[in-house]
């Protein structure tokens, strides 16, 4: 990280010069640290009173030398253009990774069921993807009973599908 100052009596143009391409070079330069991705959008805010200054100057007349083509405005320099596409591609990657959450149905809220349910596991055990149907339904795999009355081969139930958050039993139907 370094910190650049240019210090002198300039004239309007020069001035502009000096801001636009001091300013360009911080925006395509400034963001390589960890500090500087914070001290940055200061720097180039802090350049703005810089820039009033010049600004408020008369045109330049009668100078020894000619003074510096102030060249285009800042945000038509391609460096300025580092920050944008930078924004830019980090929308473009959380909408992507929000409209994959949304395809893949994560939010997909548990099946509450209660002690007599019947229900089907959608998944391969030990995970648990419980779907609650009619218990004269050929699918139907367990039927819920109380965690006390757990019978030798039945599931514990994950307390996310009880409806009042007590321990459940899966015991299978056959």
């Amino acid at each position: 990280m370094r910190f650049l100052k240019r210090e002198g009596d300039f004239c309007r143009d020069c001035g502009t010069a000096f801001y636009r391409r001091m300013t360009s070079d911080t925006l395509w330069q400034g963001w390589w640290g960890p500090l500087s991705m914070v001290i940055t959008p200061f720097t180039v805010l802090l350049n703005l009173g810089s820039r009033a200054v010049f600004r408020r100057l008369t045109a330049p007349v009668g100078a020894v030398r000619r003074p510096l083509d102030p060249g285009k405005r800042v945000l038509a320099r391609p460096p300025a253009l580092i920050p944008l596409l930078a924004v830019g591609l980090a929308l473009a990657m959380v909408t992507v990774l929000a409209v994959i959450g949304l395809v893949a149905g994560g939010d997909r809220a548990a099946a509450q069921v209660s002690v007599g349910d019947c229900v089907r596991n959608n998944a391969a055990w030990p995970e648990q993807d419980i779907e609650r149907i009619s218990c004269s339904d050929s699918d139907s795999q367990y039927r819920v009973s109380p965690d006390d009355s757990c019978p030798a081969g039945a599931y514990v139930l994950y307390p996310d599908y009880s409806r009042d958050g007590s321990a459940l039993c899966l015991a299978p139907v056959r």
